[in-house]
């Protein structure tokens, strides 16, 4: 009796749905077409962008403080617009995007700029307005050196993304916390806190390698308060702090021969009493909103060449690479934290090691196409969970808003007191020669 009722509710339903395909088929597919359209056309336009890698040969007396990389970032890096329907829809043009870097390459560091090549001319012109003996050259790309399908017998590879801890209104430590806002002339007195990361990257071996980069762009997130207005990252920011504040808040009323009226709309105003150890955070909170924010993406790599570096060598080098940012974590206010990384916690996760294998495959090829914020159109599918842990497409990438103080803290270009050897520097900058000599 019973398999009779469900055999007739089986098909009724499958009827129902077969003779009503033609009007929920078509809503349906419009339906999927909207959701992916955008991703498609911007991938395609994004497909069409030509693209510089700078690298920028440090002078040997930098006596600026980081404030000249805010100034790079500002002038050459903060291209904010509004996008109307022809370019969001249609043309499917995105805000572009940077990508600073920092390299270890057998021993040797470099620092880099990845822009569109249309405004190559502006990012160089800034940089030597700031730093007039640096010398800007345009360089093949050093990511190709490596095979794309690694890791194999050749490379080892392991790779990271980070993000910040807690909500993106606290800054991390800034470098105006190590007291470099202020020139010195005692060099070597200063504390950098880049210097960690150019001694790390320094001491690398032949056959070794460490790729960090930054990838910025002016921020763009939106976020839906209480009430399901869209805000920015300030209003978001003020928000938080607003939450921070909410415990130490009291709503002031009229008073009556000395009785507190608490009818409604008698209130007259909040008082608010924050004990001493949250001062700290509601002054950074605000001094971070004073500033231009970034969206920021960060993601790192290291690799070795098997003919140079043995396995328990890499395993020790992945191991210290993860500890690079710890200077500029500030328990009280925020840290930059490791997520994705391209393994798991135990070996039953992935028994046949091929979602390892495509998860450090995909890191790498995404370090190369400097992918944060329009990852490639197939990454927009979602899998099954269970073909996902077997074929691992999905990749949730963390984007947080860093101001433009906190950016040049983390990138910018280090002065004498980061001695590494292997660290070259140029004397003075290349010139072209004059245009009226004599042939």
């Amino acid at each position: 009796m019973v398999e009779t009722i469900l055999t007739g509710l089986l098909s009724f339903a499958w009827t129902l749905v077969s003779k009503t395909a033609i009007i929920w088929g078509p809503i349906l597919a419009m339906y999927y077409a909207f959701i992916y359209w955008q991703d498609f056309v911007t991938d395609r336009f994004i497909s069409g962008i030509q693209w510089t890698l700078l690298e920028i040969e440090i002078p040997r007396n930098i006596e600026k403080t980081p404030m000249a990389m805010e100034l790079i970032l500002t002038n050459a890096m903060y291209h904010a617009s509004g996008k109307g329907i022809w370019e969001t829809w249609v043309q499917g043009a995105p805000h572009f995007w940077f990508s600073l870097e920092i390299a270890g390459i057998d021993g040797g560091v470099h620092f880099y700029i990845r822009t569109p090549s249309r405004i190559r001319d502006l990012i160089e012109t800034q940089i030597y307005a700031q730093y007039p003996q640096a010398k800007v050259k345009e360089v093949e790309d050093y990511t190709l050196k490596v095979a794309y399908n690694a890791p194999n017998k050749d490379w080892y590879v392991w790779g990271t993304e980070f993000k910040l801890e807690n909500d993106d209104a606290y800054p991390i430590k800034t470098y105006k916390d190590f007291g470099l806002d202020k020139p010195s002339d005692k060099e070597q007195q200063k504390i950098d806190p880049i210097t960690p990361i150019i001694e790390f990257l320094g001491s690398l071996r032949r056959g070794q390698q460490v790729w960090i980069q930054y990838i910025i762009r002016p921020s763009k997130i939106e976020y839906n308060d209480k009430g399901g207005e869209v805000q920015g990252w300030v209003k978001k920011a003020y928000a938080e702090l607003d939450k921070l504040l909410e415990p130490f808040t009291q709503e002031m009323f009229r008073t009556n021969a000395g009785q507190a009226s608490k009818q409604p709309g008698d209130e007259v105003g909040y008082q608010i009493r924050p004990p001493g150890y949250v001062d700290n955070r509601v002054k950074k909170i605000q001094e971070k909103v004073q500033k231009l924010g970034f969206d920021i993406g960060i993601r790192a790599v290291a690799l070795s060449e098997s003919k140079y570096i043995p396995l328990p060598e890499f395993e020790n080098l992945r191991r210290s690479f993860r500890l690079l940012f710890r200077q500029f974590n500030n328990p009280d206010l925020n840290s930059i934290v490791r997520y994705n990384g391209t393994g798991y916690d135990s070996p039953w996760a992935d028994p046949t090691g091929v979602a390892t294998w495509k998860l450090k495959n995909r890191m790498l090829n995404w370090y190369r196409m400097r992918t944060f914020y329009h990852p490639p159109f197939w990454y927009s599918f979602k899998l099954h969970p269970f073909l996902n842990f077997l074929i691992p497409f999905k990749h949730d990438l963390t984007i947080n808003v860093m101001n433009v103080e906190e950016i040049a803290t983390i990138y910018h270009f280090p002065g004498q007191v980061s001695q590494t050897p292997s660290f070259q520097r140029v004397e003075s900058k290349v010139a072209k020669p004059p245009p009226n000599l004599p042939i």
